[in-house]
């Protein structure tokens, strides 16, 4: 046991999964493990490093693993898979995590703090809270124009219903009245909710000198910019813009062989509530240019004369992102090419 270099943790909620590794990659053990026994068992090992799968609790389990002084690699689950030897089961899968965690070239996870990972809630939550009261809001359209009433989508047009609900001369049924003053009060509800939790993430950007410095980036807001402070890992783990913008998934897939390069559409391989957020904040962008118009012989204006805007959305969040980068990691604010030129 006092040879053992490798752990590979199989997490789960009750019944784990241990598989230790000597120094020359031989078997030390299996063991499983009962919830209550991870932290006593591991604190009674020598201090090794302990691979776990990027999956839900790790970072817990990861920080606390950290404490008892042990070094912690965390393994995306696509890239365990290619180890797992014939039949999946909790032991072939703790066997896979810690083959994989020893390759050189193996790519880890970021320990998330308790902190970010609290930052990163509050996007989720919001999330969910906007697909709710989209829901709610396409229900009631859908109820209301069973009794010819017709209104937009958006949550802007909402007070259209809300106008002929509340309109005695519309001779709607009571119970469809009663129902849609409820469905109304709720959306409403879920509105008041979601405003608080985009005050807290406002301010929160304010004050954060990272955030600060990134929203002086067009198309980038608030909520974007705390967003890259909760989700990505430190900029200082990408050699290059591009790599970060590879790691959120804006660059071109590729299918390349016998040196013919192929590149397809957007990768869409990585974190897609970051991309998301950049990407319609680019959107936000090109459809103020094509109304108002980009300077002229700008990067943007030329953009838009020879390609379609969601796609020259696309190329302005990748260039967002490489941006986001360069001010992370060489400090400084954005500049305006055409500014700075002049």
């Amino acid at each position: 046991m006092s040879e053992v270099s490798m752990i590979g943790l199989d997490l789960a909620k009750n019944t784990f999964q241990a598989h230790g590794e000597n120094a020359d990659g031989s078997v030390a053990f299996r063991k499983k493990l009962r919830r209550d026994k991870v932290m006593m068992f591991f604190d009674s090992q020598p201090r090794c490093t302990v691979a776990m799968e990027a999956c839900a609790s790790a970072h817990f389990w990861a920080r606390s693993l950290q404490e008892l002084g042990h070094e912690v690699r965390l393994v995306p689950p696509r890239y365990v898979k290619p180890f797992v030897k014939r039949q999946k089961n909790d032991a072939a899968d703790a066997e896979a995590i810690a083959e994989a965690a020893s390759r050189p070239t193996m790519r880890f996870v970021a320990i998330k703090s308790e902190a970010k990972q609290a930052q990163g809630m509050a996007f989720k939550t919001r999330d969910l809270m906007v697909r709710q009261r989209t829901q709610m809001i396409n229900a009631l359209r859908g109820n209301m124009a069973e009794f010819g009433v017709i209104a937009p989508q958006g949550v802007a047009n909402v007070e259209r219903l809300r106008s002929v609900v509340d309109d005695p001369e519309a001779a709607l049924p009571a119970p469809v009245v009663a129902l849609a003053q409820m469905a109304l009060e709720q959306i409403d509800e879920v509105t008041k909710r979601i405003d608080a939790i985009e005050h807290d993430i406002k301010k929160l950007a304010r004050q954060q000198d990272t955030s600060k410095r990134v929203m002086t980036i067009p198309g980038v807001g608030p909520i974007c910019a705390t967003a890259v402070e909760a989700f990505a890992p430190p900029m200082e783990s990408f050699n290059s813009g591009r790599d970060f913008a590879a790691w959120l998934g804006l660059t071109p897939r590729q299918h390349s062989t016998g040196g013919k390069e192929r590149l397809g559409k957007m990768s869409k391989m990585g974190q897609r509530d970051l991309r998301r957020l950049l990407v319609g904040g680019a959107m936000a962008v090109v459809r103020w240019a094509a109304k108002h118009g980009a300077p002229a012989g700008s990067w943007l204006g030329r953009m838009l004369e020879r390609k379609p805007r969601m796609v020259v959305a696309v190329a302005l969040a990748n260039k967002n992102a490489r941006i986001i980068w360069a001010l992370l990691t060489q400090g400084g604010v954005y500049k305006d090419p055409a500014v700075a030129a002049a």
